[in-house]
């Protein structure tokens, strides 16, 4: 009898191999492990950190015009697992320099003894970046991509923290998707947004066992932007875009050259946040695509728009902002929408001069419009076609203008990607810094386009500007984007407010919204919000009635780092982090709960009986600045109030 049941185990471990091979690959510490496997042929994968679950099996696999390779698949061929050690510098991004280790296994899926595709692995210590590598099939050598079954599926009990899609052609003047609405927190899995889904970056936690930030990257004009559609049973599914997506034109399922590769994407996993606020696996996984024609120059600068509106895009309030950045020591203005109109080309170019014996650069407004929204601010007509476009760079090529602000854009389609890449690479050939309002999520792009400065894809001040419920939520969200937005790309935000009111006057008889947060809060998500080309929503007045203190600290405050450190904070609630830049720490933090929080801070990057400066506020949100040595602890106690803030810098 026993030897039965035994011949019986045998054979059903034998059947076993048969249907469902099995691999797996694990980080250079061995705690972050990746299975891979072709179950009942399915391919799918899990991931779990220290023997603990974060993701559960989750589907691979292509639907194309080829084929339907989700089903019937074979895991044929597992490599040699590779060891990846790579050092690369990159001033835009949170971490200067970055070493990046991890290893890269490469499997293998068949289908009916033909090989379809590769699924790349890479898992370092905290991430996990997987992306396909097909193959032609006979003389096929392109495809398209009908559907990515590429899935994520969340513990049950998991929590979310999401930005939800949006329709689109919805919004201000048609021009959604532009990933500008309120994330939901603390919600649970198994819904999908507004019914479209979900915009990256998407953070999770795992009940009590940790974080989960799911994103992508990589994305060029090879391929579409993605984002995340929620399913039952804690499932979330790469979904491409919508079809109404740019007033419908482009296809919205993307095609690939064969041999062609997909995207990135990325988890990045945690027992804490530290690893979600400090990863870097956007920028590791892919290549620069161009070199840069030179060396680019970031940095701090003011715009007018943000505090005076379309009005203010006059010569004589732009000399005013000219002259108040050079006061502040700033490398450039902005210039915003309808410059065209209200200054003109020969104004542009008087004022191109001026600010150059100031020491001060220039940045322009676009429309990035042709056929795709009702957006009417001007200039239009210009970013969208490669004639007018280089044309009209070699003009601000020859004026000495630094960048470009190209807005109203709205769309993640592939040829929304080519429309991108297309502007980044003109704009390189003229030595222009490209910043994109209104639009997508990069995604590594810092590191694929050398002339990449930044992109909104936030909420940002613009709403503190136009409502009075963005400023009241203004700490809340600012408790949001460190976690989630800002980690996997710089976030062109243009805040830091020091005006009590959102009028040149500065005071309440104007019917504007009023800031109902510090200004050491202010001063803090300088900090908090990183981009390498900072535009603060500043004022020339802000030199005589904001207090010394704020003003010498936003003159010395740097706009590009070298290190980031996640301290503590929970998303919506509250944050602290340092920064640093060269030898000098930035320690920032901002509270939205109701209730003052007390902290006691470790800063062992300062040393004991160093002479720090502190910013803190008062129960009143009255601000003071003041200096101290820190303890042989390295200690700090710190009390925060609510819409308050503290900074300490050595």
């Amino acid at each position: 009898m026993s030897r039965i049941i035994l011949l019986t185990g045998v054979l059903w471990l034998f059947s076993q191999s048969i249907h469902a091979e099995q691999s797996q690959i694990t980080s250079p510490d061995g705690k972050l492990s990746v299975h891979i496997t072709d179950e009942n042929g399915v391919p799918s994968y899990s991931v779990s950190y220290n023997h603990i679950p974060f993701i559960l099996a989750s589907p691979l696999g292509l639907d194309t015009n080829t084929g339907n390779f989700t089903r019937e698949m074979k895991l044929s061929t597992t490599s040699p697992v590779q060891l990846l050690n790579e050092e690369y510098n990159l001033p835009t991004i949170k971490q200067s320099n970055v070493h990046y280790q991890a290893n890269r296994g490469v499997f293998t899926f068949s289908q009916n003894g033909k090989v379809i595709y590769d699924v790349i692995f890479q898992v370092s210590n905290r991430d996990v970046a997987f992306k396909y590598n097909m193959y032609p099939q006979k003389e096929t050598l392109c495809c398209v991509i009908n559907e990515e079954m590429t899935g994520f599926v969340l513990p049950s009990g998991s929590t979310t923290f999401l930005c939800p899609q949006s329709k689109p052609m919805g919004g201000f003047a048609r021009t959604s998707p532009s990933y500008e609405t309120s994330y939901t927190v603390d919600d649970a899995v198994g819904k999908n947004g507004w019914g479209e889904g979900y915009t990256f970056p998407c953070l999770f936690r795992n009940n009590d066992k940790g974080w989960v930030l799911i994103s992508e990257t990589g994305v060029s004009s090879a391929y579409c932007g993605s984002r995340l559609i929620g399913k039952p049973d804690g499932l979330y599914q790469i979904g491409f875009p919508q079809t109404g997506e740019y007033n419908g034109n482009g296809t919205t399922n993307p095609g690939i050259m064969l041999p062609g590769e997909t995207p990135w994407r990325t988890i990045t996993i945690g027992e804490t946040l530290a690893p979600i606020v400090e990863t870097t696996i956007a920028f590791d996984v892919v290549k620069p695509l161009y070199e840069a024609s030179q060396e680019y120059k970031y940095g701090k600068g003011s715009w007018s728009w943000i505090i005076g509106g379309d009005s203010s895009c006059n010569y004589d309030e732009q000399i005013r902002y000219i002259d108040f950045s050079a006061a502040m020591g700033y490398q450039s203005v902005l210039i915003d929408a309808l410059w065209d109109k209200q200054i003109g080309r020969k104004g542009i170019e008087k004022l191109a001069e001026y600010a150059k014996s100031k020491g001060v650069a220039l940045y322009l407004w676009y429309n990035s419009n042709g056929y795709w929204n009702d957006a009417p601010q001007s200039p239009r007509g210009i970013m969208n076609t490669t004639i007018n476009r280089r044309k009209e760079m070699k003009w601000m090529q020859s004026i000495g203008i630094r960048g470009i602000k190209v807005d109203f854009i709205g769309s993640d389609k592939q040829v929304t990607m080519q429309l991108y890449e297309d502007i980044l690479a003109d704009a390189n050939d003229y030595g222009l810094l490209v910043i994109f309002h209104g639009c997508t999520l990069p995604r590594g792009w810092e590191r694929m386009y050398p002339n990449f400065a930044s992109s909104e894809a936030v909420l940002a001040s613009e709403n503190l500007h136009f409502s009075q419920g963005s400023c009241d939520a203004e700490a809340f969200n600012a408790c949001l984007h460190p976690f989630i937005r800002n980690t996997v790309g710089s976030m062109d935000f243009g805040g830091s407010t020091l005006n009590k009111y959102y009028n040149a006057r500065n005071d309440s008889t104007t019917r504007t919204s009023r800031r109902i947060t510090s200004d050491v809060f202010a001063l803090a998500t300088a900090v908090l919000f990183q981009s390498p080309v900072q535009h603060f929503a500043l004022t020339p007045n802000n030199l005589t009635d904001a207090p010394e203190w704020a003003i010498k600290f936003m003159k010395e405050v740097p706009s590009t780092w070298d290190e980031v450190r996640f301290l503590d904070g929970y998303p919506g609630k509250f944050i602290i982090l340092a920064r640093r830049h060269q030898n000098n720490w930035y320690i920032a933090g901002i509270n939205a709960s109701s209730e003052e929080i007390k902290v006691k801070l470790h800063l062992p990057m300062i040393s004991a009986g160093e002479t720090i400066s502190v910013y803190t506020d008062n129960a009143r949100l009255v601000g003071k600045t003041s200096t101290e040595k820190l303890n042989k602890h390295q200690q700090l106690q710190v009390s925060i109030p609510c819409n308050g803030g503290i900074v300490i810098v050595n």
